[in-house]
């Protein structure tokens, strides 16, 4: 009884504190999904959905990726004892700024080795980012991993040394190097390594679809398979990887969809 009451907690906790709903590229449409005693399964395309709330009203929550098209797409719902059925939901129109930075020619213009590493670790973070975990979030409201300006860095074109690279997918937060890092919700880790691109690298899952990265550490505190509370420090910041200086950057993916980290902290979002 005890277990089945924290259930029901978590999944009204999970329906009380959604990430601001903002269906535009890079950012999470809310699709209402009606009450259902049983907690529906949804998906978009093959790839399994968060599905958040309680047998009063469930809502699947989509990350929409930077190179989705405006207009109108669809979810498949699965509800126990029911067929499918299809929700559709619109995609507006997102407009993002253009950013260029200079960084070590080596990091633009590949070398052969690099590049082979690179594709080496594309493969391996695609299925680190297809992490999907049965139980849910405890809580979809986060905290931002270390306290620093914000820049207004998510979404934007960038420039590397005047070459067009795909646009940034995550939150930089400026702070000193050695700063601490910490986990922006509870979770467990599952990938830590140094990537060529991100630098000293820790992924932890949240449940559900729901994964965070934080990039550019110069050191890494926790290693695949802790499981960390929200604000248990994770690593340091660095410039590790392609930086021009110590910053974090921090990712938030959502069904495999890179998506705006300022949608899940509540006082970011109000700004």
């Amino acid at each position: 009884m005890i277990g089945t009451l924290a259930l029901l907690f978590a999944a009204h906790a999970a329906a009380t504190d959604l990430p601001r709903a903002n269906a535009v590229p890079g950012g999470v449409a809310i699709v209402d999904l009606g009450a259902w005693p049983e907690r529906p399964s949804a998906f978009a395309g093959a790839i399994p959905l968060l599905v958040a709330g309680d047998a009063q009203g469930w809502k699947a929550l989509v990350g929409i990726p930077l190179a989705a098209k405006p207009g109108f797409e669809a979810i498949v719902v699965r509800r126990p004892g029911r067929g499918e059925l299809a929700q559709s939901y619109e995609i507006g129109t997102a407009h993002y700024a253009e950013q260029r930075l200079t960084v070590p020619p080596r990091q633009v213009n590949l070398s052969k080795e690099d590049l082979a590493r690179y594709e080496r670790e594309r493969a391996h973070l695609a299925k680190v980012a297809a992490t999907f975990s049965a139980t849910p979030p405890a809580t979809l409201s986060m905290r931002a991993p270390v306290d620093g300006v914000r820049s207004d860095s998510f979404g934007k074109r960038r420039l590397f040394n005047d070459q067009p690279r795909a646009p940034h997918s995550g939150m930089d937060i400026a702070a000193p190097a050695g700063t601490p890092v910490v986990a922006a919700a509870d979770g467990r880790v599952i990938d830590t390594g140094n990537y060529f691109f991100n630098g000293n690298t820790v992924w932890i899952d949240h449940g559900s679809g729901l994964l965070t990265m934080v990039c550019h550490l110069t050191s890494i505190a926790v290693k695949p398979g802790d499981a960390l509370k929200a604000g248990d420090v994770v690593g340091t910041v660095g410039a590790t990887g392609r930086a021009t200086g110590p910053h974090l950057h921090w990712s938030v993916s959502l069904n495999r969809a890179m998506v705006d980290p300022a949608l899940f902290v509540p006082d970011l979002a109000q700004r």
